[in-house]
């Protein structure tokens, strides 16, 4: 099947080629990302709507809810698409006040992969990216290896097929590729959050898929009034610019960007198509400069 995001292109995602232009499912849980959809009918709408416009790469994950999002994944696509790649994570969980907790134990990450598996209705999960807590949103250096080996011997059970990281560092992605193959690396990165620019580079070396949230997170106001007046300038919204950027910036790179709007999918998935010229890269690479401390 031709569709538009093909523009986008592909890249690869464990042993399957996915195309670039993927879908995030968090927004589908209630506020807070807790409890159930404000609209479940718009939820499984959105789903279906991203599979019908082409997009084989969906992000999840089971304390998304939690595990509403995977339950609501799974009334609304299965039996899933031959070509559907389901990537889940694991890592946190969630207190009954909808706080984010560490779960980082044997025994907690061997029960979030039977909950993915079981929310899911999978006997195998594609893709398990272990999420370090780090800062929350940035990572932080420390060990790795004993998670890393769980999801190592649930992969050798066959529960996993293939394994991935999220809020690491380049040190941590190293460690674990000693343990067993990485297939992809998940990190916040966009236009003003661009620490990770040397390890983008060695993972596409690497052939290793880099897979940037919150495109739109973290913009100081003055950043965000640049990316709004090249944004006018072409006829878009910031953020399928700064969509388009991430797909310009590195061929390993993956989106998956979210919303709980069929109307704004469509106006996501548009990127593809937005051809970015010259001058405006050129704007749209001096963001992370504005605003930047002074050394």
């Amino acid at each position: 099947m031709t569709t538009a995001i093909d523009k986008a292109g592909t890249f690869t995602l464990g042993d399957r080629t996915v195309r670039r232009m993927g879908y995030g499912a968090m927004q589908l849980a209630g506020p807070g990302v807790f409890g159930p959809p404000r609209d479940h009918a718009q939820a499984l709408a959105v789903l279906r709507a991203a599979v019908e416009a082409g997009v084989n790469h969906i992000d999840t994950c089971d304390y998304y809810g939690p595990h509403v999002v995977n339950q609501v994944i799974r009334e609304a696509l299965a039996p899933y698409p031959d070509d559907l790649t389901l990537v889940t994570k694991i890592g946190a969980r969630r207190g009954s006040d909808a706080s984010w907790l560490p779960a980082f134990s044997r025994e907690e990450l061997i029960s979030a992969v039977h909950d993915n598996l079981r929310n899911l209705g999978l006997e195998r999960l594609e893709v398990v990216n272990f999420r370090r807590m780090g800062k929350v949103h940035a990572p932080s250096e420390g060990p790795i290896e004993a998670e890393v080996e769980v999801l190592a011997e649930l992969r050798e059970q066959g529960l996993i097929r293939h394994i991935g990281l999220s809020n690491v560092t380049a040190a941590q992605v190293e460690a674990a590729r000693k343990i067993v193959p990485i297939a992809c690396v998940q990190n916040q990165y966009n236009l003003a959050h661009r620490e990770d620019e040397a390890l983008i580079a060695t993972l596409a070396e690497q052939g290793i898929a880099y897979v940037p949230f919150f495109p739109l997170g973290g913009f100081t106001p003055l950043q965000s009034e640049t990316l709004s007046r090249v944004a006018a300038d072409l006829h878009a919204t910031p953020m399928q610019v700064a969509l388009a950027w991430l797909l310009h910036r590195s061929p390993n790179i993956l989106l998956i960007s979210g919303t709980s709007s069929v109307a704004h999918l469509q106006e996501n998935l548009a990127a593809a198509e937005l051809a970015l010229p010259a001058e405006a890269l050129t704007r749209l690479d001096g963001i992370a400069k504005e605003a930047a401390p002074a050394h």
